[in-house]
Formats: structure tokens, C-alpha cells, sequence
């Protein structure tokens, strides 16, 4: 995997002139600041449609999944609305598009579903030597024994499919832990147990680029305290977290290397997923790594991982967007175009 060195993919001008985008987010119309319960979500959503209109593409716009219901007027789609309010819906606007036959940005949906699973993504760590904490499922319905789970002085449980932290609980006895796990089976999700590992979390996001994956720069939410739980508010910039952790680039060589292999592994179990984020927990104190979960069609935002990780590497915001449509677009509608020649 390319690790250095890279250069942003340029649309190509016959892509540029021929393919109508259409772009599905939440957020895809917002115009304001912090959104009140989604906080920086809205901005986000809103920076990638102002680069989107400035790559000269006829770009139309759509909040909500019934633009896909029936062909709309496009010939590509830039799927962000991962959070739907409904259990998998991560899953719902690449299923809509195949149904249309359209093209878009990201995984297909078997794939967005592995990776959505901590369970089935920890499972694919675990076949290929990729180390990972111990851990118990409980899917809703099933039943709960808390008894299965690995011993610890302090778990965390969370929604098995949940993104940003959404919905994370720690426990300090077994009566906590099943009580955080029929909370979480009331929010009509499947929960995931495991011990608590101290340290700090380093990011690694993963690109395509000139059509092969190439690691950007990693980062690391740096904790002042290593036994802090972050939270979903914290990540959302919904509370002030600025005393609890920062977001800088990770300079441990060592550490880099080992973290690089692991990545190198998993990501063959993905491609080909345009971009992703591969999360990792270091306890700096005993120098273990393990893989807490891939985040594929992930946040892009200048302000996270991957926005800062992607100036570290030399590119602007603008360049980071442009070279995830492009290289999405050249691998597939390009492929499907040199299949019809050859036909």
C-alpha cells in the first residue's frame, strides 16, 4: 500500500462532462452552523456539497432516501446518509441504487454491512492475526447471559452497529453490564461487550489513489486521561471536550509500522471501498495495539481524521473530495464503459 508521496486524482474532463452527480446527505441543504442535535454532522454535509458544486459536475441535491425510490436524473450518486434513524440503515441508498442500476461512491452493501458489524469485523481481525480485544455479542432477542463475557475491572458496552459513539455505556460489575445491554436492546440495537483498554485511540484513513489503497497520514485523538470513555456529544462538538483529548498527527515510527501491517490486511477483506477509516486502541503503557472497528463511507470533515490527515499529506479539502469522486467514478463507470466495447 502507497504511503507516501501521494497526488490527488483529477476528474477526468470526459467523467466531468458526462456523468450528472446526484449527492444524498442528511444535512445536504443546510446552510447554518452546529446543528442542535447532530452538531457538526450539518457542517459537514454542507462543505462536501460547496466542493461538490465547485467541481463543475451537474450536481443535483436530495435529503432523504425516497430520491432513489424511483431512476432519478443522475448517472452517479455521492451517498452520506448513513444514519437514518432505523437499524441498518447504513445499508439502505447503495441497496437503492443497485436496484436502479446506478453507480456510487463506497462499498457495496454486503460489504458496508461487514463492516458496520464490530462483531463480523472482529471476527475478520481475528481469521487473519489481526489483534483485537476480547469480546461478547448479545443480539436483540437473543438470550443474555453476562456471564459469557471476558473478565474485566471496567467493560464498554455499545450498539454493535452505532458510528460517532452513539449510544456507549461503560459498567464496573456484571449488574451494570447487563443493565447497559438491555438499555441498548431498547434502542432496537444488538450490543457489544468489552473489556475497557486504556490508552488512546489512532486513526488510520485509507483512500484510493490511482486505483489502489494508499494510507493518508495516521492521527491520534491524544487523551489527557487514558481512562476517558469519549463520548458521543464530545465527538459531535456538542459539549466542550477540549480539556479531555486532541486530534494531532501520530509520530511513533514504530508503532506506525505495526498499525500499517495490520491495516494492510483488512483492508483486502473490503476492497473496493473508496475510502475508510481503520481505528485503532493503543495502551502506550504495555505498547499493545488492538483494532476496535473500519468505519467505511466515514466522516471526511477538515475538521476530523480525515480532513487533517489529508493537509498532512499535501492535499486541500477540495483535492480530498475530488480524488474519492474521481477515482470512484473512473473505477466504475469507466470499467462499465470499457465492458461495452469489448462486447
Amino acid at each position: 500500500m502507497q504511503t507516501t508521496d501521494l497526488v490527488p486524482t483529477r476528474l477526468p474532463d470526459r467523467l466531468r462532462d458526462t456523468q450528472r452527480l446526484l449527492f444524498i446527505a442528511k444535512h445536504a441543504r443546510w446552510t447554518g452552523g452546529l446543528h442542535p442535535e447532530d452538531g457538526n454532522h450539518a457542517l459537514y454535509h454542507r462543505e462536501v456539497r460547496e466542493i461538490l458544486e465547485g467541481l463543475g459536475l451537474r450536481l443535483s441535491v436530495a435529503d432523504s432516501y425516497a430520491a432513489l425510490f424511483d431512476r432519478p436524473d443522475a448517472d452517479f450518486v455521492f451517498p452520506l446518509l448513513n444514519r437514518g434513524g432505523f437499524f441498518n440503515s447504513e445499508m439502505l441508498l447503495p441497496l437503492l441504487c443497485n436496484r436502479v442500476g446506478l453507480s456510487y461512491v463506497g462499498a457495496s452493501p454486503i460489504v458496508r454491512g461487514l463492516s458496520d458489524d464490530k462483531h463480523l469485523t472482529k471476527l475478520e481481525a481475528a481469521a487473519r492475526g489481526v489483534p483485537t480485544a476480547p469480546w461478547t455479542l448479545f443480539r436483540r432477542g437473543a438470550p443474555v447471559d453476562v456471564a459469557r463475557c471476558p473478565p474485566a475491572r471496567r467493560w464498554v458496552i455499545k450498539p454493535n452497529n452505532s458510528s460517532a459513539s452513539w449510544g456507549i455505556r461503560d459498567a464496573h460489575d456484571r449488574g451494570e453490564l447487563a443493565q447497559a445491554v438491555a438499555e441498548i436492546h431498547a434502542l432496537d440495537h444488538d450490543a457489544i461487550v468489552e473489556p475497557f483498554i486504556d490508552g488512546s485511540d489512532v486513526e488510520v484513513p485509507v483512500i484510493t489513489v490511482g486505483g489502489a489503497p494508499a494510507i493518508l497520514p495516521m492521527m491520534i485523538f491524544e487523551q489527557t486521561d487514558p481512562t476517558h470513555l469519549r463520548t458521543y456529544q464530545e465527538k459531535r462538538d456538542l459539549v466542550d471536550r477540549s480539556a479531555k483529548y486532541s486530534l494531532r498527527l501520530f509520530d511513533d515510527a514504530e508503532l506506525e509500522a505495526r498499525i500499517a501491517a495490520h491495516v494492510e490486511q483488512m483492508v483486502e477483506v473490503f476492497r473496493p471501498f473508496d475510502y475508510g477509516r481503520f481505528e485503532f486502541r493503543v495502551d502506550f503503557a504495555s505498547g499493545e495495539v488492538r483494532l476496535l472497528e473500519v468505519n467505511l463511507n466515514c466522516n471526511l470533515w477538515s475538521e476530523k481524521v480525515f480532513g487533517r490527515a489529508a493537509v498532512a499529506a499535501g492535499f486541500t479539502q477540495a483535492d480530498l473530495i475530488e480524488t474519492i469522486v474521481a477515482e470512484s467514478m473512473i473505477r466504475q463507470v469507466e470499467a462499465a464503459g470499457a465492458r461495452r466495447d469489448a462486447a
